[in-house]
């Protein structure tokens, strides 16, 4: 079944290679949506076979130029530093088959050996079970016509996977039995431990009404 990648970049030429890399004989489309890259990115995804699209920067807007660029019915969007395992399309396919009115989101990886990567990823995985809030970084394969219905993508600079998930909700989210492996170098850079406190204290902002744009001041 034919699906659009949609990926939001800004400066990825370091990680995208292998991102697009990893999606293998995709039967459909590449659409990168560049907010505005000095390092060649959309130079490099064009030579790469993407469609490369420009937009204001930030995920939000960049995510909504991508989706109103894209042709396919079915929407995978991904992270530019996030690399899908082998055998995503072999769950992702069946998933789009039989559940056009639910979205699917793959398994949170670091690609990390350190011990605080697992304890990591098992929070995440905590997160998506019981509070229905996987992020932008596991990736998310949604129908076009669901998207449409709840709303689109808000032009947010940050939490637009949160903002996302909440108006999907937790009973039309599945979780896909496949990996999307993330690079560690943000938490390798800001600290196990600080990292995902600032990523918790970013979340609670954002559900006590701060708006987003303060919020990115933040996230950094």
């Amino acid at each position: 079944m034919p699906v659009s990648v949609v990926i939001p970049a800004l400066n990825a030429a370091a990680t995208l290679p292998a991102c697009i890399a990893a999606l293998g004989r995709l039967p459909g489309e590449v659409v990168v949506a560049d907010g505005g890259s000095t390092d060649g990115t959309a130079e490099l995804a064009a030579g790469l076979g993407a469609l490369v699209v420009r937009a204001p920067r930030g995920r939000g807007a960049q995510l909504a130029a991508g989706v109103a660029a894209a042709r396919g019915d079915w929407l995978l969007l991904l992270h530019a530093d996030t690399v899908l395992a082998p055998g995503w399309a072999g769950v992702a396919c069946p998933f789009m088959a039989a559940n056009p009115g639910r979205a699917g989101y793959f398994r949170f990886a670091l690609d990390a050996g350190e011990p605080a990567a697992r304890v990591l990823e098992r929070r995440v995985a905590w997160r998506c079970r019981r509070l229905g809030l996987p992020y932008g970084d596991q990736g998310l394969l949604i129908s076009r016509a669901l998207l449409a219905g709840i709303g689109g993508i808000a032009a947010l600079p940050l939490m637009e996977d949160v903002a996302l998930a909440r108006r999907l909700g937790r009973a039309r989210l599945v979780a896909l039995d496949a990996a999307a492996v993330t690079s560690a170098a943000r938490y390798r850079r800001d600290g196990w431990r600080l990292r995902p406190l600032r990523n918790l204290l970013c979340l609670g902002l954002y559900f006590l009404g701060v708006p987003p744009r303060l919020i990115a001041r933040l996230y950094g």
